[in-house]
């Protein structure tokens, strides 16, 4: 269904474990996501590699911003999950209000894609029992420290209780998805 261009690949390091590398050309930074699923059960998605349908669409209430990449992981081990991530470079970003918008932009997207497999696929279940994280990973172009991890409920499966990772060093699939580092 996503064309490969709006994809990104998985990496194995060394080790043959797998990671992928999250990066903003405009802003000129990376993120790298370690301990991710096999190839063969996780899609990673540009999903701001579209234009904002503002030709449609006012955008007085954010609906036209979407969260930089979403992660769709179906494992045996760890589970369901559709993970949205919003990236921010440095410490002057934007205010949570736009992310949680970026956040909303992103699910809405996903939730499109998942109205396309059902009516154009035929797959009545299409990402039906998946469970949402979000996230948003800010100061990435400061020098690093340890990585740190904030959030406002124990699961962050609303953009309003999104994890929010600060000075990221060694992100782990595990705890975007809720698990622990």
């Amino acid at each position: 269904m996503i064309l490969p261009e709006a994809t990104v690949r998985l990496e194995s390091t060394k080790y043959q474990k797998k990671i992928v590398k999250f990066t903003e050309y405009s802003d000129n930074y990376t993120v790298t996501i370690h301990g991710m699923p096999d190839d063969n059960e996780v899609i990673a998605i540009k999903a701001d590699a579209f234009s904002a349908p503002k030709e449609i669409f006012q955008g007085t209430k954010g609906e036209c911003k979407r969260a930089d990449f979403v992660i769709i992981a179906d494992t045996i081990k760890k589970g369901k999950f559709i993970v949205f991530i919003e990236m921010k470079g440095g410490k002057k970003t934007s205010k949570e209000k736009e992310i949680i918008q970026q956040l909303k932009g992103a699910q809405c997207f996903v939730e499109y894609c998942q109205a396309i497999g059902k009516s154009f696929w035929e797959k009545r279940y299409f990402l039906d029992d998946y469970q949402y994280r979000f996230v948003s990973i800010k100061n990435i172009k400061i020098p690093k420290s340890k990585t740190r991890y904030e959030s406002k409920a124990d699961i962050h499966d609303t953009p309003e209780k999104m994890l929010k990772i600060s000075d990221p060093h060694h992100i782990q699939f595990n705890r975007l998805i809720g698990g622990k580092k």
